[in-house]
């Protein structure tokens, strides 16, 4: 099974990445310089302690009697080569392309006093003799272990020691670059128009406080065109209320007529239209209403109840049992601009609660009218959109009512999905996150 190796996703994880591998890289050609000049500076330094004590030491052997020899072998032992008072054992030629470099410095210390013959011994440590006779004839082999140059017990403890510490300063340049982008992410995830806005911190290196300054000035602008948008949209009604009212006065003094029914009735349709514009603009500022806890299921027992007074045919299902923090006035709204909908479409509504979970809850409005089509659910949404096969103009509707509801429901914390029902109708879901 080939694994694919793929580019880390997030900046923090790219970042590390790229940290620890040049901290790393860097680190191991330092040491491996440190490490290569070591090696050849205490191989030179042996080297020439080799030769210094490999003549010194078969001067003495030289100089002793042959009786006396022996217990001088222990004295001049060494880590790497000792001698021996005999034939070399067999073995094979060295290739003299690849001599090692002991010999080298064997030949350098002995050669122009002993002639000298060097042979490979085979075994499962491989190692090397050489073969001399002293000025009474009698045999010396040195015989020679290479090893490697031994490191320091410490070392491997200082080398982890590094790596930790490379580890930590990574996470901690990591954690200064990629805080400030965490903190403007989540400032934009929660910028919401409707709310006061919360300005970013404005300190820390030139970078970071020209973006948060550029963020809180991005704010600013927005809460500015809202509000203008709304002074302008509450003159515009405020203008039109007074002639609108001024030609319904009129049309009242007017002799009946098929045509003062129809401008009563065009009167009628624009100030409803004009009062559910400043509405939809008003829902944009749902969350100035402060939030207070409420029992959900009173709450919607009082919903029902109202328009059961009134002769309508509304009912409710299911219970939650739920103590929720929300804004009541906003929430109200909302199931009233569903339930008046469903009443108008089909001739009766049904509330339906579901059951509390770790998420939230939803609340349902669901009716047996003509539903909408599929390619048009999301749209419905938008305002001033409507519907033409259903839900147009005739039925006295503006297409500001689901935009009213999707607006306050976002302003709650909520959010607000259609469906059609099996067997004819529409279900409206209002879900609420837990709080």
């Amino acid at each position: 099974m080939n694994r694919v190796l793929h580019w880390p996703r997030t900046l923090a994880s790219r970042l590390s990445l790229i940290f620890l591998v040049g901290l790393i890289l860097a680190q191991a050609l330092s040491f491996g310089a440190q490490y290569y000049e070591r090696y050849e500076s205490a191989k030179s330094m042996m080297l020439g302690n080799l030769e210094t004590d490999v003549s010194t030491s078969i001067a003495i052997l030289d100089r002793l009697p042959a009786a006396e020899r022996p217990g001088w072998l222990e004295r001049l032992q060494r880590t790497n080569y000792g001698y021996l008072l005999k034939e070399r054992d067999p073995g094979v030629p060295m290739d003299r392309d690849n001599l090692p470099i002991a010999v080298h410095s064997i030949k350098d210390a002995l050669g122009h006093d002993y002639e000298l013959t060097f042979e490979e011994i085979p075994g499962p440590r491989q190692h090397f003799q050489a073969q001399l006779q002293l000025s009474d004839g009698n045999p010396v082999t040195l015989d020679v272990w290479p090893a490697m140059m031994p490191l320091s017990p410490w070392l491997p403890i200082a080398l982890f020691g590094q790596f930790v510490l490379m580890i930590g300063c990574t996470w901690l340049a990591v954690r200064i670059a990629v805080r400030p982008l965490t903190r403007l992410s989540e400032a934009v995830e929660k910028l919401d128009p409707n709310a006061h806005p919360v300005r970013l911190d404005e300190s820390g290196p030139t970078e970071v406080a020209h973006a948060a300054k550029a963020f809180n000035t991005m704010q600013e602008r927005i809460a500015a065109y809202l509000k203008e948008r709304m002074q302008l949209l509450a003159a515009i009604s405020h203008d039109l209320q007074t002639p609108i009212t001024r030609m319904k006065l009129r049309a009242e003094f007017a002799d009946d007529s098929i045509e003062k029914d129809k401008l009563v009735h065009d009167l009628n349709e624009i100030e409803h239209l004009v009062r559910e514009g400043i509405a939809y603009a008003r829902s944009i500022h749902g969350a100035t209403e402060a939030s207070c806890r409420i029992n959900l299921d009173s709450f919607l027992d009082s919903l029902v109840f109202d328009y059961q007074d009134t002769g309508k045919a509304v009912t409710l299902a299911g219970k939650s049992g739920a103590i929720i923090d929300t804004r009541p006035h906003a929430l109200r709204r909302i199931l009233v601009n569903l339930v008046d909908n469903a009443v108008k479409f089909s001739g009766a509504a049904e509330v339906r609660v579901e059951g509390q979970s770790p998420a939230g809850l939803s609340i349902k409005v669901l009716d047996r009218g003509p539903g909408i089509s599929e390619d048009v659910l999301h749209e419905v949404l938008k305002p001033f959109y409507r519907v033409e096969n259903s839900r147009n103009r005739s039925t006295g509707g503006t297409g500001l009512g689901l935009a009213i509801a999707q607006q306050l429901a976002e302003a709650i914390g909520g959010s607000l999905t259609l469906s059609n029902r099996e067997g004819g109708g529409l279900c409206v879901t209002l879900r609420l996150t837990a709080r």
